[in-house]
């Protein structure tokens, strides 16, 4: 599958490039990134904790859509941009985490305080990657 194929499917939609919503949505991913820096992760908040980064990271991929002109519709797409547009193994780390993500919110699945906290430092080092490209185009 490509990036193009989502687009034929409806799952990502050709917008304006927004510079306005891009900056909004980097604007509270920020946000959300210093609340959720205050919380201790340990075993009862682990799965909470793993899942909101991630929802961080993908606002962050969001905005970088939208300075393209894509809403995007599928997490699953994020993975094929990334793979199209970014250099290294971007796209493999991202669909592992969405893969870990919806294990989490739709099957259950328990981590432990140390696995969520190496979770977490992967997520940010990818949030830090995504915000430095969106940064180059704002």
């Amino acid at each position: 599958m490509k990036f193009e194929d989502f687009i034929k499917n409806r799952q990502i939609k050709n917008t304006i490039k927004d510079m306005q919503l891009a900056k909004s949505l980097l604007s509270t991913a920020e946000q959300d990134l210093e609340f959720f820096k205050t919380l201790p992760i340990n075993n009862i908040s682990a799965r909470k904790i793993v899942s909101n980064y991630y929802d961080i990271l993908r606002s962050t991929l969001e905005a970088l859509a939208s300075l393209e002109g894509y809403k995007v519709y599928s997490h699953e797409a994020f993975t094929y941009y990334l793979k199209e547009n970014v250099e290294g193994d971007t796209s493999r780390k991202f669909e592992r985490l969405r893969k870990i993500r919806n294990s989490i919110n739709y099957y259950g699945k328990e981590i432990s305080a140390e696995e969520a906290k190496e979770l977490v430092n992967e997520i940010l080092a990818l949030i830090d990657k995504i915000k430095s490209m969106l940064l180059k185009k704002l």
